[in-house]
């Protein structure tokens, strides 16, 4: 497999390192905003090119268009995909492609009260995140329509995974947490993305959108209480969704939906390694 990582943050790893424990023959190739240099994760070594929204290393071209998946996990930057903008748009060669992953955010469902939301719900994002997400998934249905390539999309709900969780801001001196009536969200552990990219590998469809999700839509003060009582800690400070000020925080807390796994249950067979949270934090105790 000749993949491409365009970011190479927590999910990416996750799923290469998935792939490795698989025994998949890899030559990985990756983006981010350290110098160009050759690296090594889990004991393969990869090449990794700088690129940030200003510049990047015109030498990843030709590795990029040798490459038969894709795999994109950097968010719009000033509302923009930088990899439709800069290498998509500029006559980029993707024919060797047999697989092209964006992965999105829920935040595309914008508030639905508290309701379960599927793939085929209304789109309605409220805040800029959500709304440029949309955008973009937009953008990268058209191009792969237009160029007929095997463009996926994932929205993935609130990740969590062992370094980052409940347990972990609670350890590391949680100030305060929010309460909010019938605020709902789901969540989703690294691994089980890792582990449904991996079986979308020879599964997934042209042109289609899967929800990431576990089993367990709650609300975050659920969440934080369920974390106190594994690891006998005070529950932190409670304050109100009113007391937020404006910002990224507070428009979390404006959109309340449950998002549906079902789809990819249903076409990837998929099992999840941590169905709700409470698994997801066990094991950090």
């Amino acid at each position: 497999m000749k993949l491409f990582c365009f970011g190479f943050g927590q999910v990416a790893q996750s799923f290469v390192d998935n792939l490795l424990n698989f025994n998949v023959d890899l030559r990985l190739i990756t983006t981010s905003r350290k110098n160009t240099s050759e690296l090594t994760f889990k004991n393969l070594k990869y090449f990794n090119y700088e690129f940030n929204e200003n510049d990047f290393d015109k030498d990843l071209i030709n590795p990029l268009q040798e490459s038969d998946h894709i795999l994109i996990s950097v968010p719009p930057i000033n509302g923009k995909d930088m990899f439709i903008e800069r290498l998509v748009k500029n006559n980029l060669n993707l024919q060797n492609l047999k697989w092209l992953t964006y992965l999105s955010s829920t935040s595309v469902y914008g508030n639905h009260d508290g309701a379960w939301v599927s793939e085929d719900s209304t789109t309605n994002p409220q805040t800029l995140a959500g709304k440029n997400r949309l955008n973009v998934e937009k953008d990268w249905l058209s191009i792969g329509t237009k160029n007929s390539l095997p463009v996926q999309i994932f929205r993935l709900s609130g990740i969590y995974s062992d370094r980052y969780n409940a347990i972990t801001r609670l350890r590391n001196d949680q100030k305060f947490v929010v309460e909010k009536k019938n605020h709902f969200f789901s969540r989703i552990h690294v691994k089980d993305i890792a582990q449904t990219l991996y079986l979308s590998l020879n599964k997934s469809l042209n042109n289609d959108i899967y929800n990431l999700s576990d089993d367990k839509p709650a609300s975050n003060i659920e969440v934080v209480k369920y974390a106190c009582n594994l690891i006998n800690f005070e529950l932190p400070k409670i304050i109100s969704f009113d007391e937020l000020e404006e910002g990224m925080l507070k428009d979390f807390y404006k959109d309340s939906k449950k998002v549906s796994n079902k789809k990819i249950k249903d076409i990837f067979k998929l099992k999840l390694i941590y169905p709700t949270y409470e698994e997801g934090l066990k094991v950090n105790v």
